[in-house]
């Protein structure tokens, strides 16, 4: 099997990860926690939620459905060619596993992070225990169960850019965003039943969490060679887990992917999962994957998606956005834990939702507006976020709605 070089990795990430061509498609994943509906706070098991799901046969719109370690319920779209596609596909087959959980007494309902119950591991694949492990070993333990068991988010794929400039523009752009799309859409201000003073607690996990991989990539407003900046974070980060000569996986190995590069022994499916243990909230995969968006109450599932979709894709969105986005692109702690509490963030948020709204006509999605405008009016037009409702009554909310 042929081992890797440093120049095959920079060979991989410029022409798979940075692959580039003209935008357009998108996709999205949403992640959803499994509730009880007669008693929110019991833990559901994960077993029977795949049994159920998987008795109700595919989704007819082409999403994927996998779970994640706590028993959360992922749904991942096909790529689409614009938005409406998108929406149409992805709420059906979001209703599709909803009704095929409702019998049961079961519910989707979307939060950033699980506000009542705490994490429970119920992952059975053996890279799932490794992951653990390696959080165990690194000084994460209640950081690391937190991500893999009670976390939940929104996530928005866009393609990488027309060309190699463009790549750069809208990889400088996907950062400025981020700051903003997380105070906007905030939505876990409670983890295992307490106040935690962060609007965006997932958020607030993620960053204690294991910085080598969860950072953003471009930070402190550095410009420059994306592929370059991603393949630097890669070869430094730390190697998570490893296949064993045996067929199985072993935790930590104790060196970053550069070092294992130089002890000769990495190949390239190696790299592919390395690759893939990286969390940073702009991911390169081939497309720019926005990764900092908390998990919402379900008719807004699809506000994020057709905003920053929006904003990355119309040419004069994207103009208003650099433009609003340049005062606040620093700003992560502050969205994480003000939302759209902080005066700077909340001009930006709505600058951006705004340009947004104008530019769902242009591309098609007209019938994402008046979901899109009604949140723009509930949450950055009042300078505030789903974080800020009443508790008792967001969960209300949440609870009939999905039922």
């Amino acid at each position: 099997m042929t081992r890797l070089t440093v120049d095959d990795v920079y060979q991989h990430i410029r022409g798979v990860c940075f692959k580039t061509g003209p935008p357009g498609t998108v996709g999205a994943e949403t992640e959803w926690l499994v509730v009880d509906a007669a008693d929110p706070e019991a833990h559901v098991p994960a077993a029977r939620v795949r049994e159920l799901v998987a008795d109700a046969g595919p989704p007819s719109g082409g999403s994927g459905v996998t779970y994640e370690p706590g028993g959360q319920l992922e749904l991942s779209s096909a790529p689409f060619p614009g938005l409406a596609a998108l929406y149409a596909a992805l709420d059906g087959d979001i209703a599709h596993v909803r009704d095929a959980l409702a019998p049961a007494g079961l519910a989707l309902v979307g939060h950033g992070v699980d506000p009542v119950r705490r994490p429970r591991f119920q992952a059975e694949h053996p890279r799932y225990q490794c992951m653990r492990d390696y959080f165990q070993a690194g000084g994460f333990p209640d950081a690391g169960l937190a991500m893999m068991c009670s976390t939940a988010s929104v996530q928005v794929c866009v393609d990488i850019g027309a060309d190699t400039a463009d790549a750069a523009r809208r990889w400088r752009l996907a950062h400025a965003l981020g700051p903003v799309l997380i105070a906007a859409f905030a939505n876990s201000p409670f983890r295992a039943g307490r106040r935690t003073g962060f609007r965006s607690s997932r958020q607030g996990i993620w960053t204690e969490l294991d910085p080598c991989r969860t950072l953003p990539v471009l930070r402190d407003g550095a410009a420059g060679d994306p592929a370059e900046a991603w393949a630097r974070y890669a070869l430094d980060a730390r190697v998570m887990l490893m296949r064993t000569p045996a067929g199985g996986w072993a935790a930590d190995p104790g060196m970053s992917f550069r070092e294992w590069l130089d002890k000769g022994e990495p190949d390239a499916d190696d790299l592919r999962y390395h690759l893939s243990t990286l969390f940073p909230p702009v991911r390169p995969r081939g497309w720019l994957e926005l990764r900092m968006i908390d998990a919402l109450p379900g008719r807004y599932w699809p506000v994020p998606v057709a905003v920053a979709a929006a904003l990355m894709d119309d040419p004069a969105a994207s103009a208003a956005a650099e433009e609003a986005t340049e005062p606040v692109a620093d700003r992560w702690a502050e969205a994480a834990r003000a939302g759209l509490s902080d005066p700077a963030l909340a001009r930006a948020a709505r600058a951006c939702f705004h340009a947004a709204l104008d530019a769902l006509p242009r591309l098609g999605a007209d019938a994402l507006v008046p979901v899109v405008d009604e949140y723009t009016r509930r949450y950055p037009d009042a300078g505030r976020c789903p974080a800020d409702d009443r508790p008792a009554r967001h969960v209300q909310e949440e609870t009939s709605w999905v039922r």
